[in-house]
């Protein structure tokens, strides 16, 4: 089976959540099926190689998962990018808007050493505004993208617009 096939067959949709109107489209089934998360854990690495990076991170919350896992999977590092007030120690921050408000997101100061290339991953892409933010934050952090992955993207938010120039790679896209 084809992974984007893998991934599809494990998506669920959940309507009207986490507001009235929106169909959210949930992996915890591609989580929990193991055979099926080291195929999709696989198929990142294979995407990406494992020598094009030296560490991964992975932007709250799920994609904590997918970044232990690549990390582990490859013998590198994972770095968390958090939500802001969650890390212990200087942190770098980078604020963008929501569709009501803003958020902002934070990863240590010293997260990366000079010039460190890092894969930076996430279970979803949609409008593209936290994938911006990260991808941002990583560089002011020192770190150099050198591929952002996701499990899912939604093509018809069109956030792969807001990363233009940048290297983004879906196992699934709709």
């Amino acid at each position: 089976m084809e992974i984007a096939d893998l991934v599809a067959s494990k998506v669920l949709d959940v309507p009207d959540f986490p507001k009235p109107g929106i169909m959210f489209k949930d992996l915890m089934p591609l989580f929990a099926d193991g055979p099926s998360f080291a195929a999709a854990v696989d198929a990142i690495v294979a995407e990406q190689g494992a020598d094009s990076f030296d560490v991964v991170a992975g932007i709250e919350a799920r994609g904590f998962v997918i970044a232990a896992a690549i990390a582990y999977a490859t013998g590198k590092g994972v770095v968390p990018v958090r939500k802001a007030g969650k890390l212990p120690r200087t942190t770098v921050a980078a604020t963008y808007a929501l569709e009501y408000g803003e958020a902002t997101l934070e990863v240590h100061a010293d997260a990366f050493m000079a010039g460190e290339r890092v894969l930076v991953v996430d279970d979803v892409l949609a409008t593209g505004g936290t994938a911006e933010a990260t991808l941002s934050l990583v560089e002011r952090a020192g770190g150099l993208v050198s591929g952002f992955s996701v499990v899912l993207e939604l093509s018809f938010l069109k956030g792969r617009e807001r990363l233009t120039g940048r290297p983004v790679h879906a196992l699934l896209t709709v």
